[in-house]
């Protein structure tokens, strides 16, 4: 027989409440969501990052030939990118040199390095590239070099 208290409302010991059980198929049911999510949205956004670094080196491959047009020469592999921002010291044609330069900032790769110059290039008229998530030559995936030469 239970009890109630005056005004019609059961005790406290007779209220249900959550049981473990119930609380445990919650957490399995959220976990599974998550796990699906997150399977299908690590991909993208590994290629968003790819597309990033595609996007800095096309931005830069056409500073670097505007900065040709302008000066006759591509900036040496010791001038590097910094020559797009300022006037290098050993430049020729310094009275060629654009004002304010050929970009507002270097970017960084996707992964908070800078990206790579070479001039003469291995694989271009000149190199522009990030090394990618590990950082070192070579790798595939998220690991990939990512250069102007593979963006074409």
């Amino acid at each position: 027989m239970r009890r109630f208290k005056k005004h019609g409302h059961k005790t406290a010991s007779a209220q249900k409440g959550i049981t473990l059980v119930e609380m445990l198929v919650v957490i399995f049911i959220i976990g599974l969501v998550s796990a699906i999510a997150l399977q299908n949205l690590l991909p993208e956004r590994d290629r968003s990052i790819q597309r990033k670094a595609q996007a800095d080196i096309a931005i830069i491959e056409s500073a670097l030939e505007q900065y040709n047009l302008n000066m006759l020469e591509y900036p040496s592999t010791q001038q590097g990118l910094a020559a797009l921002q300022n006037v290098p010291n050993d430049a020729l044609r310094k009275d060629q040199y654009r004002e304010g330069g050929y970009l507002r900032r270097l970017p960084e790769d996707p992964w908070g390095r800078p990206y790579q110059y070479r001039f003469p290039g291995e694989n271009s008229v000149f190199d522009v590239f990030t090394l990618g998530a590990d950082g070192e030559v070579g790798g595939s995936g998220s690991k990939a070099d990512i250069g102007n030469w593979t963006i074409r």
